[in-house]
This record gives structure tokens, sequence and C-alpha cells, in this order.
């Protein structure tokens, strides 16, 4: 997978080469990383690994973050769940970019993000978030999911 991205700008690189990997550093770890895309729209994926509807969406956040890794930032936001269980999703539903750790929804509720799971949230170029009523309940293709990245951060 890796092949797909070369040639990607460094800050998207440094996400592609911690894919499918679960990060701490909490609500403080998760807006330094905003800020070092900053100048890159940015999806970000609040999902669990006991979350049905998520196992629905992932092939649509699988096939678009290869899509749009040259030029989007993906991020993932594993909420409400045990590392043991979230590592075993992901090998099941492997995905190019990291998700950051969120047992208690400290990095959901820093950004109003708490009462859906699945969650979708889009930030523009400038960092500003685009919510999108934070897209709540699943992508039901990447078609879907494609057309809100395409009119919410990459107009």
């Amino acid at each position: 997978m890796q092949a797909a991205f070369k040639g990607s700008p460094p800050p998207l690189a440094a996400l592609h080469a911690e894919a499918n990997r679960l990060l701490s550093g909490g609500t403080a770890g998760f807006r330094a990383r905003l800020a070092a895309l900053k100048g890159y729209p940015v999806v970000v994926n609040k999902w669990a690994s006991w979350c049905d509807p998520c196992q629905t969406e992932f092939p649509a956040f699988q096939q678009a973050a290869v899509k749009y890794g040259h030029e989007v930032a993906f991020i993932g936001i594993d909420g409400n769940d045990g590392n043991g269980a979230a590592a075993a999703f992901l090998r099941r539903f492997p995905v190019s970019y990291p998700s950051y750790t969120d047992p208690h929804s400290s990095i959901a509720q820093a950004f109003q993000a708490t009462t859906y799971f699945p969650q979708t949230l889009f930030f523009d170029r400038r960092g500003h978030s685009h919510y999108v009523f934070d897209h709540a309940g699943p992508y039901e293709s990447a078609q879907a999911l494609e057309k809100d990245i395409r009119f919410y951060v990459l107009r």
C-alpha cells in the first residue's frame, strides 16, 4: 500500500508511515497532529470495534483514503474501546492512516463529537471544521464519502 503514496507531501507521508497504528497522546497529541496538518484538508473518522455501523463504513474509508491520500489527510479516533479489540478490528479492516485512542472520549469531547458512532469530521486547509452535523451514522458507500470530501474540504 505504501507504493500508492510515493511522493506524498511530508505531513501526509508521516500519516501513511503510521498506517493502521493506534496512537496515544490524547487531546493534546491529536490537536498537535491537526496543527501539523494545517494547509491540508483533514477527514477524521470516529469509530469503535464494537460498532457494527463502523464495520459497514470502513470499506468506504479504505477506498477514499487511498484515492485522496496524496492531498487529503485521514485520521481515525478509536473511541470507548480497548486497544486489543481495536487492533483486531484494524487487522480485519486495515487503513492507510493511524487512529488515536480515545478510551474516555476526551478527544471526541474537544470536538463535540461524542454522541454518535461512527462520526465523521471535516477540516479545511485552514483548520476550520465543517461538521456536516458530524455526519452522524455510517457512510453507505465510498461515493457518498467522496462527495462530502469534495464538497467540504476540496472546494
